[in-house]
Parts: C-alpha cells; structure tokens; sequence
C-alpha cells in the first residue's frame, strides 16, 4: 500500500484528543447550567456530522451524473483500476457535477457507501486531447482518500472540535492530503506533473506549467507570510506539494519549507 504520511496518525490521535476534552467539558458546562452556543454545537456534533454527509451524498445522487460503464466510461475504469489497486472490497461510486469553471474534486462517504466527485472543470482534462495521465492521478488521490479511512464517518467526527484550533485541524488535513498524494503517484506516477499544472493553472494552460520549476520554488519562497499561509491551508501549498511529489525519498513538509 502506498505510505501514509509519518505524522498523520499522531495528528490524529491530538485531534482526537482535542474532541473528546471539548465533548466532555461541554457536557460539564450543561449540567453547571451553561448552554451557550459552543456547547449546544459540541453536544450535537454527532448529528451534525451524519446530517451533513447524509445531505451531501443525496446532492450527488440527484444531481450529479453518475460515472457508469456506459456513462463516462474512461472515468468508471480509473475507479475500478485505483480500488482494485488499493485492495478496497468496493468500488466507491463517481459523480461529475457541474464545475461552473471551479477545479476541484473530493471524497466523501454516508453510511457504508463511499463516493469520489469531480467537477466537470477537471474532468475535462481526461479528453484524449489533454491529459487523461492527470485525470488518472487526481481519481486514484481522491480514491486514495477512502482507502486510508479519511472518509469514515468516525474520523471527521473526532476531527470536530481540531478544526476550530488554528493550525491543527489544517495540519492533520495536510498530511492526509500527502497520503492522498501517495496513493494518486501509485495510480498514475506519469499524471503527477498534469496534476500539478492543472491545479496551478487550470485545464487550458496546464501544459505549459513547469513542474520542476514549481517544485524548486519550495526552497527559494521564504519568509513569514508563506509560511502562515501553509500553515492555516488545508492543503499542502502547490510549490511544497510540487516538490514532494518529485522528491520520494522523504515525506512532504507540514511546517517548514524544504
């Protein structure tokens, strides 16, 4: 299986953590009496959670179009080779929504069903005339992310309360996204320089992204304000990223340039 990031697991374990003191303290707030806001959205977080995966899996289900051995054939086949890559039992379902010129793709799950959605934006790199590669890369990322637990209903749960901590909920989110892009170079090593172009600049101009150049970046943007920058996202920034994905030997950076 491709590797998981070093520190993921013991990011999760301080979210985790962070949860559970957050859940506890507000049920002792409730039986001092104190009902604030805080406290009435720890103690419904649990169904929060599941409402809102619940509402996003049925919005794909009715309005996305649904990747079939018929429909987007190309886009069914990168799902079945990356879970079959992967070891997954199942296949998760693919949905392409409508990108309204957003890049952007993501994996979710409700229940014991899992799903990857791409907007239509990016799917469109998958035509024979740009970089199906890149595409390939992107599905086995997203995909990626269901292998390796970080759709379970469990862990955003226990990541509640590290989200609203400046820096830890986005550190734990960028290491997975590192883990993601393990499981994506797994897929389709050659789609990760597309991967990178698309992001960076979009479908149309992706080809003249160059990939070195961005990845050498990650050593020459220095200063204070980069460095908040990665630190608050939720994922790596592109030049970091860029330089993980042409540099195997180590892990991706979450703090410190490299």
């Amino acid at each position: 299986m491709p590797a998981r990031h070093r520190f993921e697991i013991a990011l999760l374990v301080v979210s985790v953590t962070v949860t559970a003191l957050a859940y506890l303290t507000a049920i002792a707030l409730l039986l001092l009496g104190r009902l604030d806001y805080w406290v009435v959205l720890l103690l419904l977080a649990p169904a929060v959670v599941f409402l809102a995966r619940g509402q996003m899996y049925a919005s794909q289900r009715v309005n996305g179009v649904k990747m079939t051995p018929t429909q987007f054939p190309d886009g069914y086949r990168m799902l079945v080779e990356a879970a079959a890559r992967f070891g997954m039992r199942e296949v998760p379902d693919g949905y392409v929504v409508l990108g309204n010129g957003r890049i952007n793709a993501f994996a979710s799950g409700h229940g014991f069903r899992r799903y990857v959605v791409v907007y239509s934006d990016l799917f469109e790199i998958g035509g024979h005339a740009r970089n199906p590669d890149a595409l390939a890369f992107i599905v086995g990322h997203e995909v990626g992310h269901i292998a390796a637990g970080h759709a379970s209903y469990w862990r955003q749960l226990g990541m509640f309360a590290s989200n609203y901590v400046p820096g830890l909920g986005s550190s734990l989110s960028r290491a997975q996204e590192y883990t993601a892009d393990n499981h994506g170079l797994c897929n389709r090593p050659d789609g990760a320089v597309g991967a990178i172009g698309v992001l960076g600049a979009g479908k149309y101009l992706m080809n003249l992204v160059g990939f070195h150049e961005m990845a050498d970046r990650a050593v020459t943007e220095r200063g204070f304000f980069p460095w908040l920058v990665n630190l608050l996202a939720g994922h790596p920034v592109l030049t970091w990223r860029a330089h993980a994905l042409r540099d195997r030997s180590r892990h991706g950076r979450l703090f410190f340039r490299p």
